[in-house]
């Protein structure tokens, strides 16, 4: 009988891998997808007449919409059970958004259909991340969630060089985007393979009889203060780019390799970090904190070695912020809450990065100590909350 117990767990662990992979691959395509697009918007818009100001107001509106939506959407989610329409209405927009780019004419057309491309992934998110949660319960919530996020960046490597390829050889931005459809259709494609084979994800979750609750757990308001103090103190690359150019640490030739690299150091991250939360839960998150909050003095104070491992450190953050910080979602919410769960959780680490950012780039034009201690003293403010967090779950 024993024997038969374990077989069945096999199965529905293989399975809930093999959910957990498909839908990676499409995050890889699709990352694929708007990560080459966003590589090249800024200049692009430029070219089609939009001022400096427009550019900063386009990209800096999309990520609030990106993020202020998926309240919306996570609570229909759960509302409706949806999941699954949901998510395919939320990729379509953000996936064939891009493609169509390549037919603006006008500025107004593209900062347009890139902020739809935002819209689109605010809606697709909270879902996504809710079917998500219940096959990591077979796998472990931290190394499930790690390795979608590898599989994520994988793609947003890829994507950026595929566009600098094709601009190596002189294919102007219109093709850049336009060849974008070929990932873009693959992402649709294994969605529907996902969809058909899992048609119910909520099926890999075992259930547990629990009493019925229709508020989100107080430990989930409490760890929501703590990452809206992360999300306030971190610095976008864009800022650290800027940074970079504006003081001539390193070439234009290097900062695109130094994103590179955060984005693999991410994906690396994501995985080891997942395995690690599965064994010692928030305390992994004591840790990262700890360890992201030292990139700031590094890459604004350091030289080319020392801004080269505060990019590092960057990239573990991100890795963390995309991985195990859903992860710890899913252990405190109720897999029927959990789509809201996650949209109050996009939608107050977007709000909140989107608030900070817009600080930090003030405090960069007055005082770079101020930046420094801002960045640092935000993310280690999030250190006690998450060492009381600890306690409600151990107590």
């Amino acid at each position: 009988m024993k024997s038969g117990n374990n077989s069945i767990q096999d199965i529905s662990k293989k399975s809930a891998i093999k959910f957990i992979v498909l839908l990676g691959i499409v995050s890889l395509f699709a990352d694929m997808t708007y990560e080459a697009a966003r590589s090249i918007t800024g200049p692009y818009l430029a070219v089609l007449g939009a001022s400096a100001l427009t550019v900063g107001f386009v990209a800096g509106f999309g990520e609030l919409t990106g993020y202020a939506f998926r309240l919306v959407s996570g609570y229909f989610s759960d509302k409706t059970g949806k999941y699954w329409f949901i998510t395919f209405v939320g990729y379509f927009i953000n996936l064939l958004a891009v493609p169509l780019i390549a037919l603006a004419g006008h500025w107004w057309i593209a900062a347009g259909l890139m902020i739809a491309e935002r819209f689109g992934k605010a809606l697709r998110v909270p879902p996504r991340d809710a079917m998500l949660s219940h096959a990591t319960q077979e796998t472990g919530h931290g190394w499930g969630f790690g390795l979608h996020e590898a599989m994520d960046q994988i793609g947003a490597m890829l994507g950026p060089l595929i566009v600098a390829a094709v601009l190596y050889f002189k294919g102007g931005y219109k093709v850049s985007f336009a060849i974008l459809l070929i990932p873009a259709v693959l992402a649709l494609v294994t969605l529907i393979l996902a969809k058909v084979l899992y048609p119910n994800p909520q099926d890999l979750e075992v259930k547990t009889s629990v009493i019925e609750d229709t508020r989100l757990p107080k430990v989930f308001w409490l760890y929501l203060i703590a990452i809206a103090l992360i999300a306030a103190g971190y610095a976008d690359f864009p800022l650290i780019a800027y940074h970079f150019q504006k003081i001539s640490l390193i070439s234009n030739f290097w900062i695109p390799i130094f994103y590179a690299i955060a984005m693999g150091v991410d994906a690396i991250a994501a995985l080891i970090l997942g395995r690690l939360f599965d064994k010692i839960g928030v305390s992994t998150l004591i840790i990262v904190s700890f360890l992201s909050a030292l990139f700031a003095p590094l890459v604004f104070l350091g030289n080319f070695s020392l801004a080269l491992g505060g990019v590092i450190l960057w990239g573990i953050g991100m890795g963390a912020q995309e991985s195990i910080m859903r992860a710890a979602v899913a252990k405190m919410v109720s897999a029927d809450k959990r789509g809201s769960a996650y949209g109050i959780f996009g939608a107050g680490y977007g709000v909140f990065w989107f608030l900070g950012s817009t600080l930090m780039g003030y405090l960069y034009d007055i005082s770079l100590p101020a930046l420094i201690i801002f960045s640092a003293s935000m993310q280690l403010a999030s250190i006690p909350l998450f060492i009381l967090i600890k306690k409600k779950y151990t107590s």
